[in-house]
């Protein structure tokens, strides 16, 4: 069981990941591994976590294994970013001897999985090198046996696959085999690609990778084009829709049920980390969207349905949608009255689009007990809602910058893709409108989104 007699151990990294506030026990942790106060965290697995928290924006918690010395501990780290950069929390401490390999040479290359191998490799359960092909090294120009106890990653450098993805990751996070991760050997350059299946030891618990490296020729045959009737946007929606948003789906509403105690009592830290991925997945949820609306919105044959709207019917409603984050975060949305009435031109859903992203942006930044104010007004042949807040602004040089995609005002700041106010003026521009903000830091921002007037 984890260690719960212990208080947290709690950490501070500033936004570049080194660490500048710790607790003792971290403090001597991070040292034994080789970092100190002021440097880049030491401990591999904690540092990775930290660094998806801050590209996320959201809260992380997640048991990880990390080396100590001679052996294992096991930990549960909650990583928060916030305006200073990455809070820890670590609990749990369970100290436990680490794996070694027992398997004899003549069995590891008798391994169906790395019969075709160009060399082998093992890692224990905190991805330490366990294992090598002992002539790996002399064939390649390094040292073999000064790899055995290093990081899986002091001897790969790990790549992207086209998804953006990491399978290793995937794999070490579902306790399963993973294909195809490419990898460049640090040593020499050379490009390689990975696959392994997970080990376990004597009570059942991950212990790590019997894996196989295979060489990937530097010159490869080009890959064969997509069909001509469905372009690369159109390949890569479908796949994000296929690979994610099913089982996205599921973490999210199994979360859900465990965070209610549906099908029972549950100690309250458990019950509170379900909600911390519940929340996750949303996130991640809203990036798939963002990202398949991305790529269609950017296909040269994107439309939009010119079709008569009520903006201020519309804002109504994408108003009511946002009610339940509104009162959750103690922000007051006033819209615009129920005998309003708004003519425009434009399709209804991508105008609903438009709006939630505009005004949920209002809530996300607005401060507690704040107000978001919705008018809609007419000039000439437009028609505008105007959206604005009492946040803290948007300095001049940034006006320009939040449009352009995976840009936010404060990258540091919890919030969304970066996506959405691209895709949302990219969406009212091809209904003949525009989006355009008027702000000032200290003084909140007005988000005005026009659409032609329909008489």
């Amino acid at each position: 069981m984890l260690d719960s007699s212990l208080p947290p151990v709690r950490g501070l990294l500033d936004p570049a990941g080194r660490l500048i506030e710790a607790d003792q026990r971290l403090h001597e942790f991070n040292t034994r591994a080789g970092g100190g106060l002021g440097e880049p965290l030491a401990i591999p697995q904690v540092a990775t976590l930290a660094r998806l928290a801050q590209r996320l924006g959201i809260l992380i918690s997640r048991g990880v294994v990390a080396g100590d010395g001679d052996g294992d501990v096991d930990l549960w780290v909650r990583a928060n970013p916030d305006a200073r950069g990455i809070r820890l929390e670590i609990t749990g401490w369970r100290m436990r001897s680490a794996w070694h390999p027992a398997a004899p040479d003549s069995e590891r290359e008798g391994d169906f999985l790395r019969s075709g191998a160009d060399w082998l490799w093992e890692t224990d359960a905190a991805l330490r090198i366990s294992f090598l092909s002992v002539t790996i090294g002399a064939k390649h120009g390094f040292d073999a046996g000064e790899m055995l106890g290093q990081p899986l990653t002091r001897l790969f450098l790990l790549g992207e696959d086209r998804e953006g993805a990491f399978p290793i990751l995937g794999g070490l996070a579902m306790r399963q085999r993973f294909d195809d991760q490419r990898a460049t050997v640090r040593p020499t350059g050379q490009a390689v690609r990975l696959a392994a299946t997970p080990r376990t030891d004597s009570q059942g618990a991950f212990a790590g990778f019997i894996g196989a490296a295979h060489m990937i020729d530097p010159d490869p045959a080009p890959a064969a084009p997509f069909p001509e009737n469905e372009g690369v946007s159109g390949a890569f929606a479908a796949r994000l829709d296929a690979a994610l948003r099913s089982p996205l789906g599921r973490i999210i509403a199994n979360a859900d049920s465990i965070n209610a105690q549906s099908e029972g009592p549950l100690r309250q830290d458990y019950a509170d980390y379900a909600a911390d991925i519940a929340s996750a997945g949303r996130h991640l949820m809203g990036l798939v969207d963002d990202l398949v609306d991305l790529q269609a919105i950017e296909r040269p044959d994107f439309k939009v349905a010119a079709e008569p709207i009520d903006l201020a019917d519309v804002s109504r409603r994408a108003a009511g949608l946002l009610g339940v984050r509104a009162s959750g975060a103690k922000v007051r949305i006033d819209k615009p009255a129920l005998e309003e009435v708004l003519p425009a031109t434009g399709e209804f859903r991508r105008a609903l689009q438009v709006l939630v992203n505009l005004i949920g942006n209002a809530v996300r930044y607005s401060p507690v007990d704040g107000m978001v104010w919705i008018r809609t007004e007419r000039e000439g042949d437009i028609a505008a809602v105007i959206v604005a807040d009492q946040g803290k602004g948007i300095a001049l040089e940034d006006q320009k910058r939040i449009f352009e995609k995976f840009e936010r005002v404060d990258p540091h700041e919890a919030g969304g893709s970066g996506l959405g106010l691209y895709i949302a003026r990219r969406l009212a521009r091809a209904m003949g409108g525009d989006i355009t903000v008027d702000s000032a830091p200290g003084q909140g921002a007005r988000f005005i989104f026009t659409l032609p007037y329909r008489e």
